[in-house]
């Protein structure tokens, strides 16, 4: 990670109060688990959206690691599974996905608080938004590229091979992905103001389980597969680490696709966001033929569908942001219930227009 705020990168600041750990505490547990990280370490959290709260621990000798955590107080069913994520990227080290190095794994949730996993930092550039605006304009086209090369190099890695065979059911993605966040979702709406219009979203999650029975395909899936969640290589355009694997699992590989492409078709709900294409990046079709290639694939029929589902699942994730920022337990400071709420509505409708374009 690159904590130099003039790259766009995560900011770092002082531990949130909600997200403060025992730093002496965490020292001492780690002198039998990592003893180089533990000798007179600090503690930094990252701000950036990121659902687990994620720290920069740096000890006496200056050498830098990167903590995850559950975030504490109430947590949605299955949520936040840092135990998911250390365990994928664990299994994907010697895949040639480009993933941080796993170094220790805490179960025991009374060290810290909450069960946390500790990786390697990796030294390069996160760029946040998805029209890569802190990146030089003739840069662009080949770190898009680069990102669809790294999601096909995922999606081919082979998941039995890889010690993955439990990580999740094969069949039935989408529909079982759908039901999932549907229940989030309604269960994220206890914490926000009642008068919410919900309509779309409803809509849409109806039409989704009456249409989601598609071709089946299995891969590993990241789940939240997107600029904001890669580091780059400090000077060349490529991915060097894939982060934020929470929601990883086995699933359908076009749902990653459908998910890194959303912006395409959600930027114009986005009172911040620019048109991808005036930004300087490829046309979408351009990087689904990219992709089709690279992965033996002759086309993808069925793309509405995926970008429906995408944006239904995308919605429940930032409603879900939006409930923890009214609890007061979400991980990053910018978060906040009203706006997050309302962007969640707005990314619904996208996805229903899509649903209704079919018919």
């Amino acid at each position: 990670m690159n904590n130099n705020a003039t790259t766009a990168g995560p900011q770092l600041v002082a531990p949130l109060p909600a997200h403060r750990i025992d730093a002496e505490a965490l020292a001492h547990w780690l002198r039998d688990a990592l003893p180089e990280a533990a000798q007179g370490l600090t503690v930094e959290q990252f701000q950036g959206g990121m659902s687990n709260p994620t720290y920069l621990i740096t000890s006496a000798s200056g050498k830098r690691y990167v903590l995850r955590k559950k975030p504490p107080g109430k947590l949605l069913p299955k949520a936040h599974a840092v135990d998911r994520e250390h365990a994928v990227m664990h299994a994907l080290a010697d895949t040639g996905v480009p993933v941080p190095r796993m170094l220790a794994y805490c179960e025991d949730p009374e060290v810290i608080g909450a069960e946390f996993f500790v990786m390697e930092f990796v030294e390069g550039r996160i760029i946040p938004p998805p029209s890569m605006d802190p990146v030089a304009r003739e840069e662009r086209p080949a770190i898009a590229h680069a990102l669809i090369d790294t999601l096909a190099q995922l999606h081919s890695v082979d998941w039995k091979a890889a010690g993955l065979e439990r990580f999740g059911r094969p069949e039935g993605y989408l529909k079982r992905q759908t039901a999932r966040w549907a229940g989030q979702y309604e269960g994220a709406k206890e914490a926000l103001p009642a008068d919410f219009d919900y309509s779309q979203m409803d809509w849409l999650r109806d039409w989704l389980l009456e249409h989601t029975d598609v071709s089946n395909e299995t891969a590993i899936v990241h789940g939240d597969f997107r600029l904001g969640n890669m580091i780059l290589h400090p000077e060349e355009s490529r991915v060097i680490a894939v982060l934020d694997w929470e929601l990883s699992t086995l699933g359908h590989p076009l749902a990653d696709l459908a998910y890194l492409c959303m912006p395409y078709h959600t930027s114009g709900s986005e009172p911040d966001a620019r048109d991808l294409l005036e930004a300087g990046l490829p046309p979408e079709q351009q990087l689904l033929d990219r992709y089709c290639q690279r992965t033996g694939r002759d086309g993808i029929p069925e793309w509405p569908i995926f970008m429906a589902f995408s944006c239904f699942r995308s919605a429940a994730i930032i409603q879900g942001v939006a409930a923890r920022a009214a609890q007061g337990n979400v991980s990053s400071a910018s978060a906040d219930p009203i706006r997050d709420g309302a962007r969640a509505r707005r990314v619904a409708e996208v996805g229903a227009r899509i649903a209704r374009s079919l018919g």
